[in-house]
Formats: C-alpha cells, structure tokens, sequence
C-alpha cells in the first residue's frame, strides 16, 4: 500500500493521462501478485515492481503501434483546469507548468527523471529499472534536468 502512490507518479511518467496511469497501476500489482514466487529476496520492492511496470507499459505500446495500424486513434482531451481545493492558484499553475514540462521531455529522459528526482530511487536503482547502463542514465538524467531547469525558467516558474 505504500508504493502505490510513488507507482501512481511513475506510471503518469510513463503515460501521461490519469486514467491510463490508474489502468497501468492496476496492471502493475496484478502482475506482481500473480509473479510474486519471481521476486527474490534481497531486492527492492520499489525497483522490482517499477520494472514491471516498464515492461508492461513497453509491451502496451507495442500493442498499441500494431492497433494503431488497423485503427486510428482517439483523441485524448485531459482537462487541463487544476483542481480549485489543492492549492493556491500560483503554486497550482507551477505544478501544471512543471508536470507539462516533464510530459514533454523525450521518454528516456522524462523516466530517468520520474525515477531518480521524483521517487528517490538511486542511479543505480534506476538504471536496472530502465535496463540501461548507470552512465547512461545520469546522462539521461542531467539532460532532463537541465531542460527542465530552461523550459520552466521561460515559463516564469519559481524553485
């Protein structure tokens, strides 16, 4: 119970819509549940599910690249209006700000980021998550960063 909202953030990472984000979730624990004499003492909760999550939402989007082929797709209109009882309308518009610019950064960079600055897993952590070497993800993660840093320093965003 207490990784699903840190699952929750990484799977927005990964899809962007809330909706899809819950389906992800879903997903993700089902899988664990049912793979759950896989998960080898000694390794992280955190990290062990994250990765499934990643291959499921890898194998979606092959799906989804041999749907699209045969059907075209939805648009996808997601409200954009911030919730009014989160916070003050300043710090509700920084957090769209900095949700739409970690959205828009390209998905090597947008996970390294979801998985490192937002959950706090660590670069070596994250790396076995994403499958990738450890220098390519700090790579990966200064190159977020620092547009992340630009895009909302243009946009006004406070620290």
């Amino acid at each position: 119970m207490e990784l699903l909202p840190r699952l929750r953030r990484f799977a927005r990472a990964l899809v962007g819509s809330d909706a899809d984000a819950q389906d992800l979730v879903q997903e993700t624990i089902e899988r664990a549940l049912s793979k759950r004499s896989g998960f080898r003492e000694g390794t992280r909760l955190d990290s062990w599910t994250f990765t499934i999550m990643r291959r499921i939402f890898i194998d979606q989007g092959r799906s989804r690249t041999r749907w699209g082929k045969v059907v075209s797709p939805e648009d996808d209109f997601t409200a954009a209006v911030p919730d009014a009882a989160m916070a003050g309308e300043g710090l509700r518009l920084d957090a769209l700000a900095a949700r739409g610019a970690i959205l828009a950064l390209p998905e090597e960079q947008r996970l390294a980021v979801a998985l490192v600055l937002i959950d706090g897993l660590s670069y070596a952590e994250a790396a076995r998550v994403l499958d990738v070497p450890e220098g390519t993800l700090t790579s990966r993660l200064v190159r977020g960063r620092q547009t992340l840093i630009q895009t909302l320093t243009e946009q006004g965003v406070s620290a």
